[in-house]
């Protein structure tokens, strides 16, 4: 049985979220207020953490912003009241894996919380049927410790960068188009029309290329990205 955090202020949404996914089969925790579902976020173990993004003390964003900087990848579903496609970007760019907009059905929070719990089963391969470790060149991946380094460096990817890096690594050589990434690494659960797959590969390049004389991350204009060490 599934077990997630829900970080919801308003009492009688709280109760009627909690009730519904109860019934749904799912064990839930409660946090009223940021500080207490950062402090459940980083002492209990979840398969998805639901948080609201305008909560008291501390809001949605600088839960996930922390629990990121503490090591803590557990999936995050956000749900707010606004629907700016600015707002949207900034909570993907964060590691957020969705995000629903008030007023939403139960329904479709429900389809949405089996999707991500599907999803992040299903990136956990069983033992020996895949590779669970990749390298190119001097850039190593180790999906079971979820590390990305460049030679003695260890480098600090967010969810969505780490999951960005292991399709493309997996796909080593091969021109991957933005509606690929898009469909692989964030379900398409966002506005097709925003640059969020644009902004996660560049932030990647910042941290993968930029440091190092030899560069493996590639632009093929007008096709998409690639992954290759060039002559």
């Amino acid at each position: 049985m599934s077990k997630i955090l829900l970080v919801e202020d308003q009492q009688t949404a709280a109760a009627y979220l909690s009730k519904g996914l109860g019934e749904a089969g799912l064990l839930v925790d409660v946090a009223r207020n940021g500080p207490d579902g950062l402090h459940l976020l980083l002492t209990e173990s979840y398969e998805l953490a639901i948080l609201d993004v305008m909560l008291p003390g501390l809001d949605g964003w600088a839960i996930l912003e922390l629990a990121r900087k503490a090591g803590n990848r557990t999936p995050v579903l956000f749900l707010t009241a606004r629907d700016d496609i600015e707002d949207r970007v900034r909570g993907l760019e964060l590691g957020a894996d969705d995000y629903l907009v008030k007023p939403f059905a139960f329904s479709e929070l429900l389809a949405r919380v089996r999707v991500i719990l599907r999803r992040h089963d299903a990136a956990a391969p069983p033992a020996g049927s895949e590779p669970t470790a990749f390298v190119l060149a001097d850039l190593k991946l180790d999906l079971l410790r979820h590390r990305a380094t460049r030679g003695a460096d260890r480098i600090d990817l967010t969810p969505k960068e780490f999951a960005l890096l292991s399709l493309l690594i997996r796909r080593a050589g091969e021109v991957l188009s933005r509606t690929v990434l898009a469909d692989k690494v964030w379900d398409m659960n966002f506005d097709s029309d925003t640059n969020v797959v644009e902004v996660a590969v560049r932030r990647l390049r910042t941290k993968l290329d930029d440091p190092y004389p030899i560069k493996l991350l590639h632009t093929v204009r007008g096709a998409g990205y690639v992954l290759e060490l060039r002559n």
